[in-house]
């Protein structure tokens, strides 16, 4: 005998009928899968190419920088910086959904097993995504125009690259000029560096510089600078930090040389207990950056 349903009943079926039946993959969706090419071998010349500009920690002959992790992706995305190639790990691969729809149909995309993404980027964790981006390269003269805007950052010898990271992410919070890097400072497209600034790096306009050759640049243009220092100086609450200002972060354990200081017109000393020695370059670089963005604002 055929079972007849009421009305109500047969809209409860199809209802259910209804969510049972499985949706198909979203356009977007299925076209992020569509457009990752499989890639197995190391030999890949975007494979080598990758892996050369991790281990050399430079940029490639064609100005690209070599990122890796997914914020950083996504802030590349932010900064509008044209990609070049993106890879992803076999086992990170649904991270294509939310990310290749943001990224031009153009760039090349792939995705690699997991041992061979491992043996391309540096981290000991990947988070398998890699990319090959252009870089935004600044001159000395696009920062010194700036420095009407912020103080100049100078790095000396700084080989720590969470510490340069950290400087970076700073310099941008506190509206710094842009970055001058001296002899002896760790590479800004070290991979720890580019992970540390959070993104920064691609916003913030650096420069490596001679410090011989543009100290009597930055005396035309009537930057004064000043010094951090663990021991002597002018306390920070009392420095002159008005004006153009140009600030020398040191490295870790030599700090700045006194040729070099014997130029500064200003030493600061940032007051500490004395129970520690020093403060580390990225945290006195962001104190006296905060310090002069205060003193902006309450003027």
């Amino acid at each position: 005998m055929a079972l007849r349903c009421k009305p109500n009943q047969r809209r409860i079926i199809s209802v259910r009928a209804l969510m049972a039946t499985p949706h198909p993959p979203s356009r977007s969706n299925k076209g992020a899968h569509e457009r990752l090419r499989r890639v197995e071998g190391r030999h890949n010349a975007l494979v080598k190419e990758m892996r050369r500009a991790f281990s050399r920690a430079e940029l490639t002959e064609t100005g690209d920088c070599a990122i890796e992790g997914v914020r950083i992706l996504e802030e590349a995305i932010r900064s509008g910086l044209r990609f070049r190639a993106v890879f992803f790990s076999e086992s990170a691969e649904g991270h294509a959904q939310r990310l290749l729809p943001q990224i031009g149909a153009h760039v090349e995309t792939a995705v690699l097993p997991d041992k061979l993404f491992a043996t391309v980027v540096p981290s000991e964790t990947p988070q398998g995504v890699a990319a090959l981006v252009r870089y935004k390269q600044s001159s000395f003269a696009d920062v010194i125009e700036r420095v009407s805007l912020g103080p100049l950052v100078v790095v000396v010898g700084l080989q720590d690259p969470g510490n340069l990271g950290t400087i970076l992410r700073s310099s941008e919070a506190f509206g710094a000029a842009g970055l001058l890097l001296g002899e002896g400072t760790v590479s800004p497209f070290n991979a720890k560096v580019v992970r540390g600034s959070a993104g920064s790096i691609f916003r913030v306009p650096l420069v490596r510089v001679k410090l011989a050759e543009i100290m009597p640049q930055l005396r035309e243009k009537a930057v004064r600078l000043a010094a951090t220092s663990s021991h002597t100086g002018v306390p920070l609450p009392e420095a002159d930090l008005a004006g153009r200002l140009g600030v020398l972060i040191g490295g870790e354990g030599a700090g700045i040389s006194k040729d070099l200081m014997a130029k500064v017109d200003e030493v600061l000393a940032i007051p500490h207990t004395p129970q520690v020695e020093s403060l580390n370059a990225g945290v006195a670089a962001s104190i006296v950056l905060y310090e002069i963005v205060r003193r902006k604002l309450e003027r």
